[in-house]
Order: C-alpha cells, then sequence, then structure tokens
C-alpha cells in the first residue's frame, strides 16, 4: 500500500471528494468511492465522506494498492480531447471538462500538455517547464477551446495578444434567473476571497475584470448567455455572474441551486468556450475557431428547452 498526497487546485474548489480525487488521480470515481468506503481517503487529516466539498490548497491523504492498473502514467492521451486545427506555429484543441491546461503541483489528473506530448506534439518550449506552450488557461471545470504555441514565435505573439486583449474569447454560459438588463457589461475588480482562499470574489483593489454579457435565449428561470471576456481573470465569468446574483448552472461554489443541477444531470458548471479568434501569429491572417456543446451541457439545454 502506498499513500499519494494530493493539494486541491482551485479549479476544484467545491467538487465532492470522489469526483475530485479521481480527476486528480485519473482514476474511475467508482473506484475512489470504494477507496473511501474502505477509508483510504483523508481530507485535511480526516476520514473523507463521498459528499465532502473539497477547498483549494486541501490536501487529500489516498491509499492506493501498490500495483493499481487504474493509475494511469503520464504523458498520456486524454478521452474527448479533440484537435481543431494544427499547423507549423499552433494547434488549438477543444478542451474535455476534467482536464487541465498544464499540469501542477498535487494534481495527478490529465492535462492539456500532457495529451499533446502523447500525441507527438512538439510545442514551444517558452514558459515555465510544466506549462510549455501555454499562453491560455481554462479551469478544470470548463469545457471548449484552447490555443497553444508550438513556436518560439507563436508563444510571445500570443501572449501579447492575450496581454493587448486582442484575441476574442466567447462562452456560452447557462445561468440562475434572467439578468436585468438582458445585455450588459459588468465591471469589477476580483482577487481572492478574503474569507476563503480556495474562491475568488469581487473584491476593492483587486486586479481590474470586465465582462459582457448578452442574452441568447431565457428560458423559465434560466438564461443562455454569450459572454465576452476582456480580461481574464481567475474564475471571471462564475465571480461576475454570481456578483450580479445569477451564478452559472452547476456552480455551487459560488452560489447556484444544487437542486437545479441535479435535476438537469450537471456535475459542474454549465460554461463553455464556444469560440476563439485572433491574428495568426505569422500569417498575419484573422483566425476563428468554434466548439459544439458537450454532451452534458447539451443535455442540460434540452431539458431546460422543455420546461
Amino acid at each position: 500500500m502506498r499513500s499519494r498526497i494530493l493539494l486541491v487546485p482551485d479549479g476544484l474548489a467545491g467538487d465532492r471528494v470522489d469526483a475530485a480525487a479521481a480527476r486528480m488521480l485519473g482514476l474511475s470515481r467508482s473506484y475512489v468511492g470504494d477507496l473511501i468506503a474502505d477509508g483510504g481517503v483523508r481530507l485535511d487529516g480526516a476520514r473523507a465522506a463521498k459528499s465532502d466539498r473539497v477547498k483549494g490548497g486541501a490536501m487529500l491523504e489516498v491509499d492506493l494498492p501498490d500495483e493499481d492498473p487504474g493509475v494511469r502514467v503520464v504523458p498520456r492521451i486524454v478521452e474527448g480531447m479533440r484537435i481543431v486545427h494544427d499547423d507549423r506555429d499552433i494547434v488549438v484543441v477543444d478542451k474535455p471538462v476534467g482536464v487541465t491546461a498544464h499540469p501542477s503541483l498535487g494534481w495527478e489528473g490529465p492535462s492539456v500538455v500532457e495529451h499533446l506530448a502523447a500525441a507527438g506534439f512538439r510545442i514551444s518550449t517558452s514558459g515555465a517547464p510544466e506549462r510549455q506552450g501555454i499562453v491560455q488557461r481554462l479551469d478544470v471545470g470548463t469545457s471548449g477551446l484552447m490555443v497553444v504555441a508550438k513556436s518560439e514565435v507563436a508563444y510571445t505573439v500570443l501572449k501579447q495578444a492575450f496581454r493587448d486583449r486582442t484575441v476574442d474569447k466567447t462562452y456560452h454560459a447557462l445561468v440562475q434567473g434572467h439578468p436585468d438588463p438582458f445585455t450588459g457589461t459588468i465591471e469589477a475588480p476580483i482577487a481572492r476571497h478574503p474569507g476563503h482562499d480556495w474562491k475568488m470574489a469581487v473584491v476593492a483593489g483587486g486586479r481590474a475584470s470586465v465582462t459582457h454579457y448578452e442574452m441568447l435565449e431565457a428560458f423559465r428561470g434560466t438564461t443562455l448567455l454569450t459572454i465576452h471576456l476582456e480580461t481574464g481573470r481567475t474564475h471571471q465569468i462564475r465571480v461576475h455572474m454570481a456578483a450580479i446574483h445569477h451564478p452559472c448552472v452547476g456552480d455551487p461554489l459560488y452560489g447556484s441551486d444544487p437542486a437545479l443541477a441535479a435535476r438537469l444531470g450537471l456535475e459542474r458548471q454549465w460554461l463553455h468556450a464556444v469560440r476563439l479568434g485572433f491574428v495568426h501569429p505569422t500569417s498575419g491572417e484573422y483566425v476563428e475557431f468554434e466548439s459544439p456543446y458537450p454532451d452534458d451541457l447539451q443535455r442540460a439545454i434540452d431539458i431546460v428547452s422543455a420546461d
């Protein structure tokens, strides 16, 4: 028997222990559930229950058999990862939920970087060793489009484009209630939550953050929004929508209704990076890519549409 000690990343804050440990270890949720039932998982030193919720920075200790066929070796191919575009300088991926942009301390689940390595892609060596080529990130619980730099020129140009806010980052979000007005801009600074360091919040003196939203369709009790980001702060959309009292459906960390998420069959926030547009770093041409809704998000839309 061996013990794995994991530090929960901010992107999994609010998840159940079984779901968080499964994603971090690359194991099935049912397998982790069995470990929890046997007392093999501890949260901050105390025996965990499957329904316990984790915080960012919390410590999970997981007892695993010495020979565990379920533990995946990285680099690894990530099921559901789709290559949308590939050329000499960039690769655009459609990231599934439960995948990080790059490996980090305590995270043993899949990442975009590891998938590209396993698939034979040679990416830029710029950036920290564990995040080479990464010019943008999406939360673990958010799916959709990401661009990764393959050449050093592409890395430099794209990083500057994100800093200059010239990249079109478009998301769709299903939120609770009906924002008033249906179209608007949220300008509110974001920083660590003063009372909960695993969360972000609107905080005076935080980093300037700007979110534009527009209604796509209103349903009974929910609204589907198109969201454009000027800035790219951690959890920005989730924090800003919660700040105007319309949290993303399926996001209990920021105040959504768990009963609604359960009715829609959601185990994560309804938030998807649906479109990504930018000037190509070497050709100078504007390129744009789109991503369809994943199955779980589409099922939720089908249900609210039928209400």
